[in-house]
């Protein structure tokens, strides 16, 4: 393991991984970890969305929707270029999930020095995510989510996964960045397959990008 993850270690640089997956498929839980194991710093659209909504007095995703665009922007490209950030590598979860917008996640991270070099997918089915909502709703364990009290928001964020993060999913696919990851078992074995993917990836020669796509 330890070999497998200097080896990421060299291959990243100071680029980033950008971490995809449905509500409660255990992104931050992953991307915590794997920021930890690489050293890097850990991103979360959803923290630095809930942040700024609590600092502006605005809840644009209490109905379970994705912010408009403009303010995607505004609030969370800019964490790219922050200073502290520059010298190292980072883990991103679900930076820009909404179809159009990876384009100028994949802009701005180059421009910064963090050139997004993988996104990974955490695949498991709608039903076992229900089923977690549910599990974690009866043991209280999500602390102030609103977004994952009510279930009918919950289901309003599945579908706006389904048809707005899945196109996004479909590009990184495209140009050849895309790795699939079973979310549907233990998070050790999760994250076990992320570094074994990951370190395949990093020491498997990459193959030219199809032509007139975003580099």
């Amino acid at each position: 393991m330890e070999d497998k993850i200097e080896a990421i270690k060299q291959w990243l640089g100071t680029g980033s991984i950008n971490i995809f997956g449905l509500p409660m498929s255990g992104k931050d839980t992953q991307g915590i970890k794997l920021a930890e194991a690489l050293d890097a710093k850990f991103l979360s659209s959803g923290i630095v969305i809930r942040a700024m909504e609590a600092k502006t007095k605005k809840n644009y995703t209490k109905t379970g929707n994705l912010i408009p665009t403009n303010i995607f922007y505004e609030w969370v490209l800019p964490f790219f270029e922050r200073p502290d950030l520059f010298k190292y590598p980072l883990i991103l979860s679900s930076i820009g999930r909404w179809q159009g917008e990876e384009d100028q996640v994949m802009s701005v991270a180059a421009g910064s020095g963090h050139d997004i070099k993988a996104a990974i997918i955490l695949n498991i089915s709608e039903a076992d995510v229900e089923e977690r909502f549910k599990a974690a709703e009866t043991l209280q364990d999500r602390g102030e989510r609103q977004d994952d009290k009510d279930l009918n928001v919950f289901h309003n964020r599945l579908h706006e996964f389904r048809t707005k993060t899945l196109p996004v999913l479909q590009h990184y696919k495209t140009l050849g960045l895309l790795i699939e990851v079973n979310g549907d078992q233990s998070r050790e074995a999760v994250f076990n397959e992320i570094i074994d993917k990951l370190y395949l990836k990093a020491t498997t020669p990459s193959e030219p990008r199809p032509s007139g796509l975003a580099s």
